[in-house]
Protein backbone atom coordinates (compact mmCIF):
# COMPACT_ATOMS: atom_id res chain seq x y z
CA UNK A 1 0.00 0.00 0.00
CA UNK A 2 0.98 3.17 -0.80
CA UNK A 3 0.62 7.15 0.32
CA UNK A 4 -2.23 8.32 -1.85
CA UNK A 5 -1.38 10.50 -4.98
CA UNK A 6 2.59 9.20 -4.34
CA UNK A 7 4.79 5.93 -5.40
CA UNK A 8 6.61 6.17 -1.84
CA UNK A 9 5.57 4.28 0.55
CA UNK A 10 4.27 6.17 4.06
CA UNK A 11 5.38 3.01 5.72
CA UNK A 12 7.79 0.34 5.69
CA UNK A 13 6.14 -3.23 7.22
CA UNK A 14 2.26 -3.59 7.77
CA UNK A 15 1.38 -5.38 10.49
CA UNK A 16 -2.65 -6.79 12.05
CA UNK A 17 -2.54 -6.61 15.97
CA UNK A 18 -6.02 -7.75 17.91
CA UNK A 19 -6.60 -6.71 21.38
CA UNK A 20 -8.84 -9.34 22.97
CA UNK A 21 -10.00 -9.47 26.71
CA UNK A 22 -13.25 -9.33 28.72
CA UNK A 23 -15.55 -6.19 27.89
CA UNK A 24 -14.84 -3.05 30.20
CA UNK A 25 -11.33 -3.48 30.65
CA UNK A 26 -10.24 -0.58 28.38
CA UNK A 27 -9.53 -1.27 25.31
CA UNK A 28 -11.25 1.62 23.65
CA UNK A 29 -9.28 3.43 25.76
CA UNK A 30 -6.03 2.44 24.67
CA UNK A 31 -6.95 3.09 21.18
CA UNK A 32 -8.61 6.50 21.92
CA UNK A 33 -4.81 7.51 23.35
CA UNK A 34 -2.56 7.20 20.13
CA UNK A 35 -2.87 10.50 19.24
CA UNK A 36 -1.57 10.09 15.86
CA UNK A 37 -4.27 7.49 14.82
CA UNK A 38 -6.94 6.91 12.35
CA UNK A 39 -10.22 5.51 13.45
CA UNK A 40 -11.27 5.43 10.34
CA UNK A 41 -11.52 1.90 8.92
CA UNK A 42 -10.73 1.44 5.02
CA UNK A 43 -12.89 -1.52 5.17
CA UNK A 44 -16.39 -2.24 6.85
CA UNK A 45 -16.53 -3.76 9.50
CA UNK A 46 -19.72 -4.84 12.06
CA UNK A 47 -20.70 -3.89 15.50
CA UNK A 48 -18.74 -4.82 17.79
CA UNK A 49 -15.07 -4.12 16.05
CA UNK A 50 -13.47 -0.64 16.38
CA UNK A 51 -10.24 -0.49 14.41
CA UNK A 52 -7.60 2.05 14.52
CA UNK A 53 -4.31 2.15 12.47
CA UNK A 54 -0.97 4.25 13.99
CA UNK A 55 2.37 4.16 12.70
CA UNK A 56 5.40 3.69 14.88
CA UNK A 57 9.04 3.88 14.70
CA UNK A 58 11.09 0.65 15.30
CA UNK A 59 14.54 1.15 14.66
CA UNK A 60 14.91 3.24 12.57
CA UNK A 61 11.74 1.46 10.73
CA UNK A 62 8.23 3.11 10.06
CA UNK A 63 6.07 0.10 10.93
CA UNK A 64 2.04 0.87 10.45
CA UNK A 65 -0.22 -0.99 12.49
CA UNK A 66 -3.69 -1.62 11.82
CA UNK A 67 -5.18 -2.10 15.86
CA UNK A 68 -8.84 -4.13 16.32
CA UNK A 69 -10.46 -3.93 19.36
CA UNK A 70 -13.16 -7.07 19.51
CA UNK A 71 -15.48 -7.03 22.34
CA UNK A 72 -15.54 -9.10 25.14
CA UNK A 73 -19.09 -9.82 25.38
CA UNK A 74 -20.43 -13.42 24.11
CA UNK A 75 -22.05 -13.11 21.27
CA UNK A 76 -19.04 -11.30 19.49
CA UNK A 77 -17.08 -14.53 19.66
CA UNK A 78 -17.44 -15.54 15.98
CA UNK A 79 -16.86 -12.08 14.98
CA UNK A 80 -13.44 -12.74 16.97
CA UNK A 81 -13.10 -16.10 15.22
CA UNK A 82 -13.62 -14.18 11.72
CA UNK A 83 -11.11 -11.47 12.43
CA UNK A 84 -8.22 -13.19 14.27
CA UNK A 85 -7.62 -14.57 10.84
CA UNK A 86 -4.44 -12.67 8.72
CA UNK A 87 -3.76 -11.50 12.82
CA UNK A 88 0.39 -11.22 13.12
CA UNK A 89 0.19 -10.13 17.28
CA UNK A 90 -2.43 -10.51 19.82
CA UNK A 91 -2.24 -8.00 22.52
CA UNK A 92 -4.01 -9.46 25.60
CA UNK A 93 -5.68 -6.95 28.07
CA UNK A 94 -7.09 -7.00 31.42
CA UNK A 95 -8.18 -4.57 34.22
CA UNK A 96 -5.93 -4.16 36.78
CA UNK A 97 -8.79 -3.23 38.91
CA UNK A 98 -10.97 -6.39 38.07
CA UNK A 99 -10.10 -9.58 38.97
CA UNK A 100 -12.43 -11.56 37.01
CA UNK A 101 -11.14 -9.75 33.95
CA UNK A 102 -7.69 -11.50 34.83
CA UNK A 103 -9.46 -14.84 35.40
CA UNK A 104 -10.57 -14.71 31.63
CA UNK A 105 -7.49 -14.69 30.26
CA UNK A 106 -7.61 -17.83 30.49
CA UNK A 107 -10.66 -18.52 28.05
CA UNK A 108 -8.88 -16.05 25.45
CA UNK A 109 -5.67 -18.18 25.25
CA UNK A 110 -7.60 -21.34 24.49
CA UNK A 111 -9.66 -19.14 21.75
CA UNK A 112 -6.27 -17.42 20.81
CA UNK A 113 -4.72 -21.12 20.38
CA UNK A 114 -7.96 -22.40 18.36
CA UNK A 115 -7.99 -19.92 15.83
CA UNK A 116 -5.07 -18.16 15.97
CA UNK A 117 -2.47 -20.77 16.80
CA UNK A 118 1.66 -19.62 17.23
CA UNK A 119 0.76 -16.08 16.87
CA UNK A 120 3.22 -13.96 19.28
CA UNK A 121 0.98 -11.98 22.31
CA UNK A 122 1.55 -10.13 24.76
CA UNK A 123 0.09 -9.52 28.65
CA UNK A 124 -1.10 -5.88 29.23
CA UNK A 125 -2.70 -4.81 32.65
CA UNK A 126 -4.62 -1.66 31.39
CA UNK A 127 -5.72 1.32 34.06
CA UNK A 128 -2.27 1.80 36.18
CA UNK A 129 -3.76 4.70 36.97
CA UNK A 130 -6.93 2.91 39.55
CA UNK A 131 -3.56 1.19 41.53
CA UNK A 132 -5.14 2.68 44.57
CA UNK A 133 -7.90 -0.24 43.41
CA UNK A 134 -5.88 -3.22 42.12
CA UNK A 135 -7.47 -6.09 42.96
CA UNK A 136 -4.49 -8.14 40.71
CA UNK A 137 -0.85 -7.70 42.22
CA UNK A 138 1.85 -6.96 39.55
CA UNK A 139 3.96 -9.94 40.64
CA UNK A 140 1.04 -12.32 40.02
CA UNK A 141 0.61 -10.89 36.66
CA UNK A 142 4.30 -11.23 35.93
CA UNK A 143 4.53 -14.31 37.28
CA UNK A 144 1.67 -15.88 35.09
CA UNK A 145 3.27 -14.11 31.87
CA UNK A 146 6.35 -15.77 32.66
CA UNK A 147 4.32 -19.52 32.78
CA UNK A 148 2.68 -18.27 29.47
CA UNK A 149 6.36 -17.23 28.02
CA UNK A 150 5.07 -13.73 26.94
CA UNK A 151 5.96 -10.07 27.72
CA UNK A 152 4.25 -8.34 30.38
CA UNK A 153 3.38 -4.47 30.26
CA UNK A 154 0.95 -2.57 32.71
CA UNK A 155 -0.60 0.63 31.41
CA UNK A 156 -2.25 3.30 31.47
CA UNK A 157 -3.90 5.30 28.92
CA UNK A 158 -4.59 8.76 30.41
CA UNK A 159 -1.04 8.80 31.47
CA UNK A 160 0.22 7.60 28.68
CA UNK A 161 2.05 5.33 30.12
CA UNK A 162 4.20 2.51 28.20
CA UNK A 163 0.69 2.31 25.31
CA UNK A 164 3.20 2.74 22.71
CA UNK A 165 6.33 1.05 24.39
CA UNK A 166 3.93 -2.54 24.55
CA UNK A 167 3.06 -2.07 20.61
CA UNK A 168 6.85 -1.34 19.85
CA UNK A 169 7.70 -4.48 21.92
CA UNK A 170 5.16 -7.07 20.46
CA UNK A 171 5.98 -5.64 16.47
CA UNK A 172 9.44 -5.98 17.45
CA UNK A 173 8.69 -9.53 18.16
CA UNK A 174 6.58 -9.97 15.32
CA UNK A 175 9.52 -8.91 13.11
CA UNK A 176 12.08 -11.32 14.59
CA UNK A 177 10.04 -14.04 14.68
CA UNK A 178 9.70 -13.41 10.86
CA UNK A 179 13.33 -12.55 9.72
CA UNK A 180 12.51 -9.17 9.13
CA UNK A 181 15.34 -7.94 10.73
CA UNK A 182 17.41 -8.34 8.10
CA UNK A 183 15.41 -6.47 5.99
CA UNK A 184 16.59 -3.22 7.52
CA UNK A 185 20.39 -3.53 7.87
CA UNK A 186 20.83 -2.20 4.60
CA UNK A 187 24.63 -0.79 3.37
CA UNK A 188 23.51 2.34 2.52
CA UNK A 189 24.14 6.03 3.97
CA UNK A 190 21.69 6.60 6.76
CA UNK A 191 19.11 8.86 6.58
CA UNK A 192 19.36 12.11 8.39
CA UNK A 193 16.58 11.06 11.14
CA UNK A 194 18.88 7.81 11.97
CA UNK A 195 21.84 10.07 12.11
CA UNK A 196 20.04 12.40 14.44
CA UNK A 197 19.02 9.59 16.62
CA UNK A 198 22.54 8.44 16.96
CA UNK A 199 23.85 11.49 17.66
CA UNK A 200 21.61 12.15 20.50
CA UNK A 201 21.91 8.35 21.92
CA UNK A 202 25.26 8.04 21.95
CA UNK A 203 25.94 11.11 24.25
CA UNK A 204 22.42 10.57 26.56
CA UNK A 205 22.10 7.29 28.66
CA UNK A 206 18.73 5.75 27.89
CA UNK A 207 17.64 6.28 31.07
CA UNK A 208 17.99 10.11 30.97
CA UNK A 209 16.09 10.21 27.66
CA UNK A 210 12.58 10.35 29.23
CA UNK A 211 14.57 13.93 30.67
CA UNK A 212 15.22 15.64 27.47
CA UNK A 213 12.94 18.54 26.44
CA UNK A 214 11.47 16.40 23.92
CA UNK A 215 7.57 15.16 22.81
CA UNK A 216 7.19 12.25 23.92
CA UNK A 217 6.59 10.06 20.96
CA UNK A 218 10.32 11.72 19.66
CA UNK A 219 11.48 10.41 23.00
CA UNK A 220 9.79 6.87 22.43
CA UNK A 221 11.60 6.33 19.34
CA UNK A 222 14.80 7.31 20.37
CA UNK A 223 14.98 4.85 23.25
CA UNK A 224 13.58 2.40 20.86
CA UNK A 225 16.07 3.16 18.73
CA UNK A 226 18.98 3.07 21.30
CA UNK A 227 17.52 -0.42 22.65
CA UNK A 228 17.49 -1.39 19.46
CA UNK A 229 21.17 -0.93 18.62
CA UNK A 230 22.61 -2.67 21.08
CA UNK A 231 23.26 0.97 23.05
CA UNK A 232 21.26 0.15 26.58
CA UNK A 233 23.81 -2.29 27.93
CA UNK A 234 26.60 0.57 27.97
CA UNK A 235 23.90 3.16 28.75
CA UNK A 236 22.44 1.31 31.77
CA UNK A 237 26.37 1.86 33.19
CA UNK A 238 25.82 5.15 32.70
CA UNK A 239 28.51 5.19 30.25
CA UNK A 240 28.35 6.84 26.54
CA UNK A 241 29.96 6.31 23.19
CA UNK A 242 31.76 9.86 24.00
CA UNK A 243 32.88 8.79 26.89
CA UNK A 244 34.54 5.47 26.04
CA UNK A 245 36.06 7.25 22.51
CA UNK A 246 37.71 9.64 25.20
CA UNK A 247 38.98 6.94 27.38
CA UNK A 248 42.27 5.99 24.87
CA UNK A 249 43.18 9.96 24.76
CA UNK A 250 43.46 9.80 28.73
CA UNK A 251 45.42 6.93 28.28
CA UNK A 252 47.74 8.60 25.67
CA UNK A 253 48.18 12.05 27.77
CA UNK A 254 48.91 9.71 30.73
CA UNK A 255 51.57 7.92 28.38
CA UNK A 256 52.96 11.53 27.40
CA UNK A 257 52.96 12.55 31.01
CA UNK A 258 55.19 9.96 32.13
CA UNK A 259 57.42 9.88 29.08
CA UNK A 260 57.82 14.19 29.74
CA UNK A 261 58.26 14.00 33.23
CA UNK A 262 61.34 16.23 34.18
CA UNK A 263 63.81 14.90 36.08
CA UNK A 264 64.22 14.93 39.85
CA UNK A 265 67.17 17.24 41.53
CA UNK A 266 69.63 15.12 43.55
CA UNK A 267 69.05 14.83 47.07
CA UNK A 268 70.86 17.31 49.77
CA UNK A 269 72.96 14.26 51.32
CA UNK A 270 74.17 12.99 47.66
CA UNK A 271 77.75 13.83 46.71
CA UNK A 272 78.87 14.68 43.38
CA UNK A 273 81.74 12.94 43.79
CA UNK A 274 80.74 9.82 44.75
CA UNK A 275 78.02 9.75 41.76
CA UNK A 276 79.22 7.56 38.60
CA UNK A 277 77.53 7.42 35.15
CA UNK A 278 77.09 3.52 34.42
Amino acid sequence: MSALGSPVRAYDFLLKFLLVGDSDVGKGEILASLQDGAAESPYGHPAGIDHKTTTILLDGRRVKLQLWDTSGQGRFCTIFRSYSRGAQGVILVYDIANRWSFDGINRWIKEIDEHAPGVPRILVGNRLHLAFKRQVPTEQARAYAERLGVTFFEVSPLCNFNVTESFTELARIVLLRHGMDRLWRPSKVLSLQDLCCRAVVSCTPVHLVDKLPLPLALRSHLKSFSMANGLNTRMMHGRSYSLMASAPHKRTSLRKAKTTRAPQSPPGNCARNSCKVS
